[in-house]
């Protein structure tokens, strides 16, 4: 038999449904590469806190008394109970563990314990909390675990250079002073792995995507904007705004250029945030890995200041991407039981319109250590 050279192997099953597979991705991609964590925004006053999975570890955001926003790893320092079990909080001054009261300041060091003036030889700067590198960007909080961090120039930055082909389109939107408008979260019982996939290809999008097709008709013929460097889908001419029903939007944000209007950007910055970028709003996905098998995915609709604080029905906006995660989370998790099917043991195929996501397998393998010919068992 012979085999179509218009096909391209995927990974095969067991990389969406291997527990040992999975651990080693949270190990040398989750805790290993800069990864998005939380908006900003969510953290306005010192002593907000908020926390967030990262590969195995929980980590701890806090804003500081001067302003600035430090991470941690979630673990007092005395006998590991987690410090903060919240999601999201705020204190007045310090951070204080619930099982012994070792208690540390915003920027980690360790102020008080029961009996600590006892105990004059403690540095309170080597028992604080362990700290975790932190850049922000983009108006959200980036934290990387790696001792030694790669470079978030060439990393994330340059993931959207090789996307849109430099860095002067994604800042015309100006994304840090946006404000928050609404807020989903998606718990999903699918491998990250298919997540990343299906936003990264359109060949299912008139399948399953009517209401996207209808604003994006380009869409329909199968290839994503993600195929071509610096390509934004271009809007119907029916479509006066990025709507579910087509209706006008809200103006374009004021730093977009003719050449970008009525039209839509999107970029996948590894391992787990995508960014969807139209003339009026902008859309940010950040994805949590759980398991093999599950997957949280937090959606942002950002807006200019000025639309949010005027009270602006903002349902048909956001109604668009919302089916649009309906619809492709609903394709993920009937997909996830599949890959553990022994027709899926050497995995499926890529047709040319899906070629580019080749090359997200082969830098997941390559980050496993594991060459792309020991894919298939």
């Amino acid at each position: 038999m012979t085999t179509a050279t218009s096909l391209i192997s995927t990974l095969p099953g067991r990389f969406y449904t291997d527990p040992e597979i999975f651990r080693s991705e949270q190990e040398r991609i989750f805790e290993s590469l800069w990864y998005c964590a939380v908006r900003s925004a969510d953290l306005d006053r010192p002593g907000a806190f908020r926390t967030v999975q990262a590969g195995r570890e929980n980590v701890l955001v806090t804003r500081t008394r001067t302003g600035e926003l430090r991470a941690f790893l979630n673990v007092c320092r005395h006998r590991g109970a987690r410090l903060c079990t919240e999601s999201a909080g705020q204190v007045r001054r310090n951070l204080q563990c619930p099982y012994h009261a070792w208690t540390y300041g915003l920027d980690g060091t360790l102020v008080a314990a029961p009996n600590l003036q006892k105990m004059p030889d403690i540095d309170r700067t080597q028992y604080g909390l362990v700290k975790v590198a932190l850049r922000e960007w983009l108006g959200y909080a980036w934290v990387c675990l790696a001792d030694e961090p790669p470079s978030f120039e060439d990393t994330v930055i340059g993931a959207v250079v090789e996307r849109l082909g430099d860095t002067v389109t994604i800042e015309r939107y100006e994304t840090e002073g946006l404000t928050l408008g609404r807020r989903i979260s998606y718990d999903i019982a699918a491998n990250w792995k298919l997540i990343v996939e299906n936003f990264m290809e359109c060949y299912h999008c008139a399948t399953i995507h009517p209401e996207l097709t209808d604003v994006l008709p380009e869409f329909a013929d199968g290839l994503a904007a993600q195929y071509y460097v610096g390509h934004g889908a271009e809007f119907s001419e029916e479509a006066q705004g990025f709507t579910v029903d087509g209706s006008a939007g809200f103006g374009r944000l004021p730093g977009i250029t003719d050449a970008q209007d009525r039209r839509y950007f999107a970029v996948t910055i590894r391992p787990q945030v995508f960014v969807n970028l139209v003339p009026d709003h902008v859309i940010v996905h950040r994805m949590f890995p759980l398991a093999e098998d599950r997957t949280v995915v937090e959606c942002d609709w950002l807006y200019a200041p000025g639309v949010v604080a005027s009270g602006a029905d903002l349902d048909k906006s956001v109604e668009l991407f919302h089916r649009v995660n309906v619809q492709d989370f609903d394709a993920c998790e009937r997909t996830q039981p599949a890959m553990a099917s022994r027709a899926y043991r050497k995995g499926g195929v890529l047709v040319p319109a899906e070629h580019h996501i080749g090359a997200f397998h082969d830098w997941v393998t390559e980050m496993l250590g594991k060459g792309s010919e020991q894919r298939n068992p």
